[in-house]
């Protein structure tokens, strides 16, 4: 068993998204197009076909449900839709083939360290990170593009 879990983006937004065409809490339209990049998809956390599926970009505040300063950024999720990734998956496979950032936040949005990994290091640097007690979760991003893909948290342990 994986020591952290992995938070999607939630249904309801995917959801309200598809049905809406807007960004959710900032009410800008969002664009639907054929997929040109690979993605991810941030709720079902697999890479896009590109120019076989579609996919919307929308603004999304990663920071959201942390109670803390909004930084909000551009995101894709399917057109149709798609199952939300499972907390306890571990980490999507279809993103470890791609060099990602991770941003390492403790109280407050309070960065404390940034690292650029490859599928090599991966799961060793976020769980290094986790044990430390002065970080409360992490960020993955896109090396390339920069754009937020999911948060890392510990896993909930069974009492």
């Amino acid at each position: 068993m994986s020591s952290f879990q992995v938070q999607a983006i939630p249904t309801k937004i995917a959801e309200l998204v598809r049905a809406t065409m807007r960004s959710p809490g900032y009410g800008h339209p969002a664009h639907k197009e054929l997929a040109t990049g690979y993605g991810p998809c941030r709720h079902c956390l697999r890479t896009f076909h590109i120019g076989q599926e579609e996919r919307i970009l929308f603004t999304y505040d990663p920071f959201f449900d942390l109670g803390v300063s909004a930084l909000p950024g551009p995101i894709f999720v399917h057109a149709e839709e798609c199952s939300r990734y499972a907390e306890d998956g571990g980490f999507p496979e279809d993103l470890r083939a791609h060099e990602l950032t991770l941003d390492v936040y403790g109280d407050g949005r309070r960065l404390i360290a940034e690292e650029h990994v490859d599928h090599r290091s991966l799961d060793s640097k976020i769980e290094g990170f986790l044990d430390s007690a002065d970080v409360k979760y992490v960020h993955v991003r896109d090396k390339q593009a920069g754009c937020y893909d999911l948060r890392i948290e510990r896993a909930m342990r069974a009492i």
